[in-house]
């Protein structure tokens, strides 16, 4: 039996534009595709493991604009848990994404909206969980109060201070990071990267077109990404954690998580959106063994 997963942050209302180029300051480019489409970090890992088969628990910040919308339906179809701080006077949270669609290279901003809620709540005591881009104090405690904790920071790296991230770091037992984000968070803590990686048991470092590594237990693997034509992506990093969850509440190695991760993410990065195109387990399994082989459990 798969364990309840709570997936800790943002709910929000994506923005996605296509661009020519990426302006400068005070500079404007063109927008040659833009899509109104679901997302935010945390909610977009849940609809993921729930997609994929999963108990998705989502403990988010919605606006008063949230119950009854397409999203709240969507994600009531999914089977995610709705485990909601509700905001009335406020809107839910809205990125504004661009992409470079020479490059690929992306821009975003960001408005919290509802998700302010999270710096006037108190942490709950959770059993499994997976804090995302949310309030660095919030997820703090939430990673004090666990009793397995998994963490990315995201987006929100910038709002961390020195000792949030140090008594996060504390408390986890996986990190996972985008190359930027390891640079960040080294620069912020004064570390190099060998010595972040000594902080905690587990830790998966996605480095795009690099594919993605996995240092635990003294010794580091490098996964390759699976090819794919790239229509977009956002979105790419939060499939790859809601595939490594998965596999990992079925009990699947550790180097099999990661490779479950890059196949998830590989269907993600196909279509527009975060949601679009997430795969079910099978769909899933079945990109798998034409990439790495047989899907193996460890032995019970």
């Amino acid at each position: 039996m798969t364990r309840v997963i709570t997936v800790v942050g943002h709910t929000a209302v994506d923005h996605i534009s296509r661009v020519t180029a990426l302006p400068g300051p005070n500079g404007s480019t063109s927008i040659t595709d833009r899509q109104i489409l679901f997302g935010g970090g945390a909610a977009n890992i849940a609809a993921g493991i729930a997609r994929l088969g999963g108990d998705a628990e989502l403990l988010s910040a919605v606006g008063g604009d949230f119950a009854g919308s397409a999203y709240d339906r969507w994600l009531g179809d999914l089977g995610v848990r709705p485990r909601f701080y509700v905001v009335e006077e406020a809107h839910t949270a809205t990125a504004f994404m661009f992409t470079d669609e020479t490059s690929g290279a992306q821009m975003t901003f960001f408005e919290w909206g509802a998700s302010v809620a999270f710096s006037r709540e108190e942490a709950p005591a959770l059993d499994f969980v997976h804090m995302a881009t949310a309030d660095p104090s919030f997820n703090r405690g939430v990673a004090e109060r666990a009793r397995f904790a998994s963490f990315d920071p995201g987006q929100d790296l910038h709002r961390y201070s020195a000792e949030d991230l140090d008594s996060i770091l504390d408390h986890i037992d996986l990190l996972f990071a985008n190359q930027h984000e390891v640079a960040g968070m080294c620069a912020l803590l004064g570390l190099s990267r060998d010595e972040l990686i000594a902080r905690v048991p587990t830790a998966v470092f996605t480095e795009g077109s690099g594919g993605s590594c996995l240092a635990t237990d003294g010794r580091e693997v490098r996964v390759p990404v699976v090819p794919v034509r790239m229509a977009d992506p956002t979105g790419a990093g939060d499939a790859y954690r809601a595939g490594f969850l998965s596999a990992f509440t079925r009990d699947y190695p550790l180097e099999t998580c990661c490779q479950v991760g890059t196949v998830t993410a590989s269907f993600t990065v196909e279509q527009p959106g975060c949601q679009t195109n997430l795969p079910d387990w099978e769909r899933m399994r079945e990109r798998y063994e034409q990439h790495f082989g047989a899907l193996i459990p460890s032995p019970s």
